[in-house]
């Protein structure tokens, strides 16, 4: 239950008695002996300010000023309850508000009262304008010299080698800026725990480094308002808050999150004092956004921070800022390469087709190393290959059976797996941490890199453990001994790094698509056997119905010849015309014959083509009269050779009958048209002639029924007004 704290009084707390006990008056009956009551204390209204400023509270809309806090009347003016803001501050503060209408904190110019020069900021908040006044320093650095120190720390930031120097430069930087006795670099862990990374301070002081303090020591509400306000100070622990007053309003709700006067937290000040510190200072180390550390500054005199040095401070967090990033980018790109190096050596030796197994006994050891594990197995069905330190066969087996059930789509990983899976208690020595990914396979592949425990000595400033008396009753209370405090952690393996999961997970799809590549090759030249195997029978086939349609032709070619010599010696009129008609439809089937081979394709046709060919020689055995008088509209259509075959006799019929009867046997115009309707075709052949006469039906008018059945399609004659219009309608196959 604090407000936002730096390092120096991080750290568990314990309850004692005879402190804070306003502290539970004003959280309204909150149990303090819970713990987690620190992380609802509203520590962003506390109702009063540090005396050493003033504030003044006025409404929005008329910047009247009807509240405040501090020695207003001895300060700035008796009357300055009713007062204008700007008639109070000398100057046009609704001018600089509407200038900067998205700005929360707006910078006014300084103000000159009573003898004393105040540095003056306005902020909004929920329909107030907030106005704080703090008194100005006397000496302020100037742009030169404040430039040049902020050069020379960059500088020095980007020579660091790594994050510890840098960490360590930073140290130094902040020291000789702010002039505390201690200034320490904190960093959050992932747990929301932190340890102090770097330090600088007066050699009579104890030194924090590398000691832990537990997540409960910055409440999450007091990390937000570090993200907020990115720098904090205290210059005196021991003052009396100097609380809101207003007249007419109940100020007790105003949020002050964005003032730095804002009153601490007693729980907070109580650490400061118990550790020795008269004034403290935190400034905020945010990266992307968010709160990666703080510069946490401790003296032991009161001590305030000059507004120049400040804003050089917060100028200098960000430079350290940007330094981290880089720093940590740079390793993370090192440490991808050399991941990425050893991956690919792996798979140099994978060249898909030997068995897994195989593949695991080569490289086990170089799996190993590649994640800094010290332990790798690998569980295929009944196959289990073991390389470097792991638990026994039959443990392994049985963890590879519970990861499973536990990787869904990414990989499965812990350092502390006994508290997940209580059986790997037996050998935390050997496979503490476990990272595990699965790849599918004929049977389920689990793959699994071990990393025994690591005996880990925490120094904590303090007994984190020692977090609540016994008596239900007692108030939480600072803890008032900082010294150092060893703890032995045991189970916990080193954890595993994103990277290395990503690498692990990387492996996997890598052997996973070799192998499926090696299936694809061997599937590919099956195929390409069967595909050339395929291609000789057709040639064959090719061959062979070349062959049929060479002689099919030839004889046609003899029964027309035959019909036409025997209606020339006939003397009977009427048989010779018979003679004739077969003749012409002997022709009109050797023609569509001829036209359907030759296409390269004789398993499927394009109709259209087809009868467009199929017309042209049409024409031209019907003599050149009738060259100009047929015409086409045909769309293209795939039909199979058999039904195209059935389709082209019916068309030659139907030309041939306009032929011999819609004219008389003199020339005249033929229409013939091919549409696509859904699923069907229709073959329209329509002409301008003398129409149908009488109901007789013939040789060709049953040929055509037959045909049509053939395709399972309808037959229909209608007067084309003049002349007959026939249109046959047949499915597509």
């Amino acid at each position: 239950m604090s407000d936002p704290i730096n390092t120096s009084q991080l750290g568990a707390t314990v309850r004692s008695g005879g402190v804070a006990a306003g502290a539970a008056q004003r959280l309204g009956g909150v149990a303090l002996s819970d713990l987690t009551a620190c992380d609802r204390e509203p520590i962003h209204i506390p109702g009063s300010i540090q005396p050493h400023g003033l504030l003044l509270v006025a409404a929005a809309i008329n910047l009247v000023v009807f509240g405040g806090a501090g020695d207003v009347e001895g300060r700035l003016a008796a009357d300055w309850l009713g007062r204008t803001l700007a008639d109070l501050l000398d100057q046009d503060v609704r001018a600089r508000l509407d200038a900067a209408p998205d700005s929360t904190t707006i910078v006014l110019n300084q103000v000159d009262r009573m003898g004393q020069t105040f540095d003056a900021t306005a902020h909004r908040s929920e329909g107030w304008i907030v106005v704080e006044l703090e008194p100005a320093s006397p000496r302020v650095m100037s742009a030169a010299d404040a430039l040049s120190a902020l050069d020379i720390s960059a500088t020095l930031f980007e020579r660091a080698a790594g994050l510890r120097e840098l960490c360590a430069q930073a140290a130094v930087a902040f020291r000789r800026l702010t002039g505390f006795d201690r200034v320490m670099v904190y960093r959050f862990l992932d747990d929301d725990a932190g340890v102090v990374l770097a330090e600088d301070r007066d050699p009579m002081l104890p030194s924090f480094l590398n000691h832990h303090f537990p997540a409960s020591d910055i409440p999450k509400q007091a990390r937000a308002l570090y993200v907020r306000n990115r720098v904090r100070i205290i210059p005196d622990v021991t003052y009396e808050p100097a609380p809101l007053r207003s007249a007419s309003n109940d100020l007790s709700a105003l949020d002050m999150s964005d003032v730095a006067l804002r009153s601490v937290s007693p729980i907070h000040l109580q650490y400061l004092r118990n550790m020795g510190v008269a004034a403290s200072a935190s400034i905020s180390i945010v990266r992307d956004g968010v709160l990666w550390g703080l510069i946490a500054c401790h003296n032991q005199t009161p001590r305030r921070l000059r507004s120049d040095v400040r804003l050089a401070c917060q100028a200098l967090a960000s430079s350290l800022s940007r330094q981290i990033r880089a720093k940590q980018e740079a390793e993370h790109y090192r440490e991808r390469i050399r991941l990425r190096s050893l991956e690919d050596a792996a798979m140099a030796e994978f060249n898909g087709g030997e068995s897994l197994n195989t593949f695991f006994a080569s490289t086990g050891e170089k799996l190993c190393s590649m994640l800094a594990a010290t332990g790798f197995a690998a569980v295929q069905g009944d196959d289990l290959h073991l390389s470097g330190v792991c638990p026994d066969p039959e443990a392994v087996r049985e963890l590879a059976i519970w990861v499973q059930g536990r990787i869904a789509l990414e990989p499965f990983s812990a350092h502390n797996l006994a508290a997940l899976h209580p059986p790997a208690q037996a050998y935390q020595d050997r496979a503490s941490g476990v990272l595990a990914t699965t790849m599918s396979t004929d049977q389920s592949t689990v793959l699994m890199w071990f990393r025994p425990e690591e005996l880990e000595e925490v120094n904590w400033a303090g007994n984190p453990h020692k977090a609540v008396d016994a008596d239900p009753e007692a108030v939480l209370t600072p803890r008032a001994s900082f010294e150092t405090w060893s703890q032995a952690i045991r189970g916990r393996a080193q954890p595993w790094r994103l990277l290395e999961i990503e690498s692990a997970n990387r492996l996997m799809r890598n052997v996973f698509e070799a192998r499926q590549n090696r299936r694809m090759r061997e599937l590919n030249r099956k195929l390409t056997a069967t595909l050339n195997d395929n291609e000789q029978l057709l040639r064959q086939k090719d061959y062979l119905l070349k062959e049929v349609d060479h002689r099919t032709q030839n004889s046609l070619q003899l029964v027309s010849a035959f019909l036409g010599l025997q209606a020339k010696t006939e003397s009977d009129g009427a048989l010779t015309r018979h003679l004739e008609e077969a003749q012409r439809r002997v022709s009109a089937v050797a023609l569509v014959h001829r036209r359907l081979y030759s296409d390269e394709r004789a398993e499927t046709v394009d109709l259209s083509r087809y009868l467009a060919d199929l017309c042209t020689e049409l024409k031209s055995s019907m003599g050149g009269a009738w060259a100009n008088e047929i015409t086409t509209h045909l769309a293209p259509i795939i039909v199979s050779a058999d039904e195209a075959v059935h389709v082209g006799l019916i068309l030659t019929e139907l030309v041939i009958n306009a032929n011999k009867y819609a004219y008389a046997g003199a020339p005249g115009p033929i229409s013939i048209t091919l549409e696509q309707h859904g699923s069907r075709f229709r073959l329209i052949v329509a002409d301008n002639g003398q129409g149908k006469s009488g109901t007789r039906q013939g040789f060709g008018s049953r040929m055509l029924a037959a045909m049509v059945q053939q395709l399972s399609g309808t037959f229909e004659e209608a007067s084309n007004a003049p002349g007959l219009r026939v249109a046959v309608t047949a499915p597509i196959k």
